[in-house]
């Protein structure tokens, strides 16, 4: 597919450019001032964030940005994020505009480019808004100053006399005075810094930021324009397939390739752990795949998506204490009763719509890869220790990527393109089977929670022992007023250690807050029915935290919550939650099929407090899009496996939200313009298990204990409904509520 003129885009692809500088880069878009910014002081103290950049100067190892101003005024941002759905290919360039006073059509952005970008971490952790956002204003407010200075060398004015708007410098007092960025930039190679930072905007002076904007990419997404990594196709360039072992731990005792190598046109590559069958044609590789006759020894692991949770609490390490507050031998006295619940969560496919692609060409000593990835500057590394040359050698470019959601931070593709490109001496795509998206993803961990919790008979919360395996810390501290609690994670990292899990795990969207929302949320209702109150009055009476407070008032009134006690029959449920520093409340609305025990949730409502929302457009999309994939992990995702075998491989048994299944959205974002920005592209999921498992519950009166709530688990806790049994849960095997 030809490339558009670069001048013509409002984000650009220069994939289809040889290797080049940043100056040469620059002379493809125009002469133009060049002003480069270092964020160090405005990153200063901020966690894991100073260390190498460009050129291994002084740089932020993570947000950094690198701006010119064209003589035909376009102002072009290179930023080492990329975008794969979230829209910041959007909100960034509405910052910069709002800082520059130049109109968002003039910005072109350009994203995950290792050889044009400065160095970044990756894309994730929803951290571009909340942490780079807040940097590239700041750089951008400099780069304001700095052609200010300029302007008033050219106009012989007072630069505190000058103002800014649309691109126009101009004498406040004598608008006829007046001169362009593109004038100023005209046949000029100017680089400044200044001492003295000016400070950003206030968000009573935005024009462009906080405005509802369309998606930059739209346009070309919809129109099937938009290029991805397995859309670079180059002359003579070669498709692999490669032998896959049938389950994780598996080892090739032998493999005969005798019969596809007969095949026209096929070549066989064996790279010590690597045997790849290659042809120009995808097809032709995938049938002499289907050849090969190869034996395996697989490992009997006793392991299997059942016996899961017995194992990791046997192999859980000793764990790590947080938020120890006040006695809880004496929150237990006061407790009336003392509440135990277990709550489980199976393994959860990160499920892309696009899977994992790399296309690696070498010319000389220079490689260059297209990958879908959202850790571009890692994947430049990993191949530069893969092919023995240097990192300098290797070019990463991350076009749009088909979704991440914490998946894409590991590209075992990409590695494997290049070592075949390297092998075969010809370009070399490695696009993955949905089946190899499902193997080799890193799930989501399985993980337990066992919380001891009680209130007082007035309803305040008076203990709250909260224990959570191999999830992860995120989300496990409690924002309630509780006088005698403590938090306890065991395996503080969600990818466990060495005979943890039995496969890769890893961050898989708001990582490890949707586990512990759940618990949390879950258990908070369960404590609101044992003191016959209404769950959201119960939580208000059990906070103090103002935003918390606000998010929640704001969610039920839009839900139009009438206070009862638990169950009522309505089959509505209420979860809050924190995540990314944005504040969040879900009400979820279902109905349930007693007979057959399927759910299907009605409708949804979630509010948020999210900081300074730069485009409330796009912000919605990211609630909608969160609560639809959060249907996902409530009700029916989970990898079942045996022995290290991977049994859900595609869509037909692993099932992902679904038209059908798609409830009312309604959203509602708080104005808070005057805080910093926060994120916002995970917050809106946590809260979604835990909210319909309480609107199970209202329903009918059965609690779910573990997710997803398929309809089997909704049956079968309808089947077990009786009065709370006194004793405490015996089994992780068998979540349930104990009360002593």
């Amino acid at each position: 597919m030809k490339a558009k003129d670069p001048r013509e885009l409002d984000f650009f692809d220069a994939s289809h450019l040889p290797a080049m500088d940043r100056r040469e880069f620059l002379k493809v878009f125009g002469g133009g001032i060049v002003v480069a910014f270092s964020l160090v002081d405005v990153l200063e103290g901020q966690e894991g964030q100073r260390g190498r950049g460009p050129g291994g100067g002084n740089l932020p190892t993570d947000f950094n940005a690198f701006l010119a101003i064209r003589e035909d005024g376009k102002v072009v941002c290179l930023t080492g994020k990329i975008e794969m759905g979230q829209g910041i290919v959007t909100s960034l360039a509405q910052m910069l505009a709002e800082e520059l006073d130049v109109s968002l059509d003039s910005v072109v952005m350009v994203m995950g480019d290792t050889d044009l970008c400065p160095w970044d971490m990756g894309t994730f952790g929803s951290m571009t808004t909340r942490v780079f956002g807040p940097a590239m204003r700041a750089a951008a407010a400099e780069a304001r100053a700095v052609l200010i200075d300029l302007a008033a060398e050219k106009l012989h004015r007072p630069a505190a006399q000058l103002a800014v708007r649309e691109g126009v410098v101009y004498d406040a007092k004598d608008p006829a005075a007046k001169i362009t960025y593109a004038q100023l930039a005209e046949g000029k190679k100017i680089e400044r810094h200044l001492e003295k930072k000016p400070p950003v905007k206030a968000p009573a002076a935005f024009r462009v930021v906080g405005t509802s904007q369309l998606r930059r990419d739209a346009r070309e997404k919809v129109t099937g324009r938009a290029r991805y990594a397995g859309d670079m196709l180059f002359p003579g360039m070669l498709h692999a397939r490669i032998l896959r072992p049938p389950a994780h731990g598996a080892k090739l005792l032998d493999a005969d390739v005798s019969a596809a190598e007969k095949m026209p046109g096929i070549r066989i590559v064996r790279d010590a752990d690597l045997l790849a069958v290659l042809h120009e044609s995808p097809d032709a590789a995938e049938a002499a795949l289907a050849k090969i006759k190869a034996r395996f020894d697989v490992p009997d692991t006793g392991l299997d998506d059942k016996t899961i949770y017995d194992h990791l609490l046997k192999v859980a390490p000793k764990g790590e204490e947080s938020g120890l507050k006040g006695s809880l031998e004496e929150g237990a006295k006061l407790a009336d009763p003392v509440i135990e619940s277990t709550f489980l969560n199976a393994y959860v496919a990160h499920a892309p719509i696009e899977p994992h692609t790399a296309t690696v060409r070498i010319e000389g000593d220079k490689v260059t890869a297209w990958i879908s990835t959202q850790r571009p500057f890692g994947d430049k590394d990993e191949i530069a220790k893969a092919l023995g040359v240097p990192a300098a050698n290797v070019r990463v470019i991350a076009p749009f990527v088909g979704g991440g959601f914490g998946g894409k931070t590991s590209n075992r593709q990409a590695v494997e393109a290049a070592r075949l490109a390297k092998a075969t001496g010809r370009p070399v795509q490695v696009a993955w089977s949905r089946g190899e998206e499902f193997f080799y993803d890193t799930f989501r961990p399985a993980a337990i929670v066992k919380i001891k919790s009680g209130a007082a008979k007035n309803g305040s919360i008076v203990l709250w022992d909260y224990a959570v395996y191999f999830a992860g810390q995120r989300g496990s501290d409690h924002f309630y007023d509780i006088p005698n609690s403590r938090t306890t994670v065991y395996g503080s990292s969600w990818t466990g250690g060495p005979g943890t899990h039995p496969f890769a795990t890893g961050a898989w969207r708001a990582p490890s807050n949707s586990t512990n929302t759940f618990a949390r949320e879950s258990q908070i209702d369960i404590m609101a029915a044992r003191a016959g109150m209404d769950p959201v009055e119960f939580r208000l009476g059990n906070l103090k935290d103002p935003r918390m407070i606000r998010v929640l008032k704001a969610a039920a009134a839009k839900a139009g919550w009438k206070p009862a006690p638990a169950p009522t029959g309505r089959g509505r449920g209420v979860a809050c939650g924190i995540d990314a520093g944005t504040y969040v409340a879900h009400f979820a609305e279902v109905e349930v099929d007693k007979a057959g025990g399927k759910v299907q949730v009605k409708r949804v409502v979630v509010a948020q407090d999210m900081g300074l929302t730069i485009n409330p457009a796009g912000a919605r999309l990211q609630m909608e899009g969160c609560i639809t994939m959060g249907l996902g992990y409530a009700l029916a995702e989970e990898i079942r496996f045996r022995n290290g075998e991977i049994l859900d491989v595609n869509f037909d048994t692993y099932e992902i939200p679904r038209f059908s299944w798609t409830p009312a959205m309604e959203t509602v974002i708080l104005d808070a313009a005057d805080a910093p920005p926060q994120g916002g592209g995970e917050p809106p999921i946590i809260g979604m298990g835990a909210a319909v498992a309480n609107a199970i519950h209202d329903a009918v009166g059965a609690r779910l204990y573990q997710l997803p709530m398929t309809p089997a688990r909704v049956k079968a806790a309808l089947d077990e409904k009786a009065p709370a049994a006194t004793g405490r849960t015996k089994s992780a095997l068998r979540p349930r509520t104990g009360i002593a």
